[in-house]
């Protein structure tokens, strides 16, 4: 699943740096961006351009799917938790989810 919030991209370009043992200096360097962009890029108050990215994930040597996308894991949990809230739901309520759901999936085809 796609990540559009700019904080989660920059907790993981965070995290990501971290475990690569570089500074944000040392980051920004690599990437060939400043100082600033690369700390604001890292607390999600700035919107990157697609080169940008991609400088940073040459920079780490990762695809930007690494950066942009969540893992498999969070959207099987978000799953879980939606089947947890229908367990407690009347059996009205879950054929009315059940319409919804149907209905907005007909509408993305």
């Amino acid at each position: 699943m796609l990540i559009s919030d700019l904080r989660a991209i920059g907790n993981k370009l965070l995290s990501i740096r971290k475990k690569l043992g570089l500074t944000q200096g040392e980051a920004a360097e690599a990437a060939n961006l400043s100082d600033r962009t690369y700390a604001d890029i890292e607390r999600g108050t700035v919107n990157m351009r697609l080169e940008t990215i991609l400088k940073i994930c040459e920079a780490f040597q990762i695809t930007p799917d690494v950066i942009l996308t969540e893992e498999e894991n969070s959207l099987s949990a978000k799953q879980e938790d939606l089947f947890e809230q229908l367990s407690h739901c009347t059996i009205k309520q879950k054929e009315t989810a059940m319409e919804l759901l149907s209905v907005y999936l007909k509408s993305i085809r």
